[in-house]
């Protein structure tokens, strides 16, 4: 393996810059207490249901506020139903009856100890999330900030002129400092401009792609290297089946996770993966859109681009252009010419 690697005889594998490197590891620890916090909100609820206390179908996400307000008072001994439905944010939905019908139940002792001891495994994480973030801020900060002029592409430009409000709403994950802002300093570009990517999965590619692309020849290589490209098998010269490679990605996860959020979009992305859900099935246009995704993000990193959505109603007008031109197409074949329909008033 040595002499063929002194030979040049084998392609070289990615190695981050070594700030990148620091930053990958403090952000893939935090990854792993943020899952651990997740096992410990399914193990208090599998607790709760256990005891018939159905406050998981009052209250969307138990990890909120109100949710560990009335964990902590049950741990504490608190159980008249009233009163701990008194702890619920002026925000909920649910009115404080609904709540407190929802709190009767079986007050099981060992069920009970499981949740004493799943809250505390759940504050341990929390706490050290916050460490993590304390980390990740001072590696942020050192990092420089990208250069201001950026390479024109020959390639035609990432998006078009026209603008469309958008929403942000922060994740309940995200590290407890301006992360966004540290991100758009050090890329140069708002890379949560791209419909479904959010700042913890530009983060992600961050820490695992880094910020220089000139790493990779072209778009698809990148494609390729994070796993999301199909891999023909070819016998014959015929194609058998395209299947994806089967490769372990942080990266392929979080943009297939951020392409499943592209569902209910009101945007050009949109409206491509329900057309492409509609002809391929959810799995592969969530593969096919992950990889979009990826060409999005390597043409504003290294051509230092903004992205700008096109919206619905250009991609439908596009979809509609394209299938009349193929129907003219096919009926060109058989000799026959479509006449556009004129309506007289």
């Amino acid at each position: 393996m040595l002499k063929l690697h002194t030979y040049g005889l084998l392609r070289k594998s990615f190695r981050p810059t070594p700030a990148i490197r620091a930053l990958r590891t403090c952000w893939r620890e935090r990854a792993e207490y943020v899952q651990q916090a997740g096992i410990c909100i399914q193990r208090m609820q599998k607790a709760l249901t256990e005891m018939n206390i159905q406050l998981t179908t009052v209250l969307s996400d138990l990890s909120g506020v109100t949710g560990m307000k009335i964990i902590r008072s049950i741990v504490a001994g608190e159980r008249d139903g009233m009163i701990l439905a008194g702890l619920r944010d002026p925000n909920i939905r649910a009115s404080k009856e609904t709540i407190a019908k929802s709190l009767e139940g079986t007050w099981l002792p060992e069920q009970l100890a499981i949740l004493q001891r799943q809250l505390a495994d759940w504050e341990h994480t929390q706490r050290q999330m916050a460490a993590c973030d304390v980390d990740l801020e001072v590696l942020m900060k050192q990092m420089p900030a990208a250069e201001v002029a950026p390479v024109e592409p020959a390639g035609p430009p990432v998006g078009t002129t026209t603008q469309r409000k958008r929403r942000t709403k922060r994740s309940r994950n995200e590290p407890d400092f301006k992360l966004a802002e540290e991100l758009k300093r050090v890329t140069g570009v708002d890379l949560t401009r791209i419909d479904g990517i959010k700042v913890m999965t530009v983060q992600t590619l961050i820490t695992e792609a880094g910020l220089d692309m000139s790493q990779w020849p072209t778009e698809n290589h990148f494609v390729s290297w994070i796993g999301l490209a199909p891999q023909n098998a070819v016998s014959g010269g015929k194609v058998l089946r395209k299947k994806t490679r089967k490769v372990v990605s942080r990266l392929a996860t979080a943009l297939r996770m951020a392409a499943s959020t592209l569902r209910e979009s009101d945007s050009y992305l949109g409206a491509q993966f329900r057309r492409l859900r509609t002809r391929l099935g959810n799995p592969k246009a969530i593969t096919a859109m992950a990889a979009k995704q990826a060409r999005l993000v390597y043409r504003m990193l290294k051509y230092g681009q903004e992205y700008v959505d096109k919206g619905t109603v250009q991609y439908e007008e596009k979809y509609r252009l394209q299938k009349i031109k193929m129907i003219a197409k096919q009926a060109a074949q058989q000799g026959f010419a479509l006449v556009p329909l004129v309506n007289f008033a």
